[in-house]
């Protein structure tokens, strides 16, 4: 396993086999996100995404929390509108970079995941958290509506429930976050890493070609029409069959053999 730090150690990057750690690390501050540490996650994540060696990132906190949101007591530190304007595109050009990503990114949650952190969870392909994590987007709480958290979550969670977290500032227990569709699953605290390393196994298994041809297609097709959708989507699946992964695998199920396996670099 390989392991390097950036901006100052704000993030710690661990490479092992073909899965790439980001664990985020301002633990005395609950990994508040601050400009630095938004600079060293777009740094890594342009990296990772010219990395074909690369196959699953999970996307970590360390300490007794994933993240508490922005630091807000960087942001009040420069109190003008252009600031907060270059600040949030900052932050979502993050957010937009974790989808675009032609690998599956794992969002690995314990303690809290609050209002820009909660947004980090819903932006992440996956989401695996201790059975005593919890969300919430509670700007609300302090006079400030979590606008571009409320993009991220309204696509992971329906409308009425997106929008009660944020006018209440509710926070929701690990087990209706599953049941919300915000996570995908919630395990004992002990059993989080093991949980995480059986997903990305599952991951690594498959072809690395089909899962970036998926991974692209899924999240394009959802701001199309039906008929587009169905268009753009056949296009993606004939182009994905013309793949050597897909030949092989296909005659290996035809001819009653197991797959064929699909092995990191």
């Amino acid at each position: 396993m390989a392991a390097h730090t950036s901006e100052a150690a704000l993030l710690v990057r661990e490479d092992s086999h073909g899965v790439v750690t980001l664990r985020m690390n301002r633990p005395r501050q609950f990994n508040a996100i601050s400009e630095a540490m938004l600079h060293a996650l777009q740094q890594e994540l342009h990296a990772i995404a010219l990395d074909e060696s690369v196959r699953c990132v999970v996307l970590a906190g360390a300490g007794p929390a994933f993240c508490a949101g922005h630091d807000l007591r960087e942001m009040r530190a420069r109190p003008t509108l252009a600031y907060y304007q270059a600040l949030f595109s900052q932050c979502s050009r993050v957010m937009q970079s974790l989808q675009a990503l032609p690998v599956p990114v794992i969002a690995r949650v314990q303690g809290i995941a609050t209002a820009a952190g909660c947004q980090l969870v819903a932006s992440c392909d996956l989401a695996i958290s201790t059975d005593t994590a919890q969300f919430a987007v509670s700007g609300i709480d302090v006079g400030l509506f979590c606008a571009t958290p409320s993009v991220a979550l309204s696509r992971n969670v329906s409308p009425k429930r997106a929008f009660d977290m944020l006018v209440t500032a509710r926070f929701i227990d690990a087990a209706t976050a599953v049941d919300w569709g915000l996570i995908n699953a919630a395990v004992p605290e002990d059993r989080l890493d093991s949980a995480i390393a059986e997903k990305t196994a599952r991951i690594l298994a498959k072809s690395a070609v089909a899962l970036r041809h998926g991974k692209s297609m899924f999240y394009r097709q959802r701001q199309m029409s039906l008929a587009d959708a169905y268009a753009y989507a056949s296009d993606v699946m004939a182009r994905n069959m013309m793949e050597e992964d897909a030949s092989a695998g296909i005659d290996a199920f035809l001819e009653k053999r197991p797959p064929p396996l699909h092995k990191p670099s």
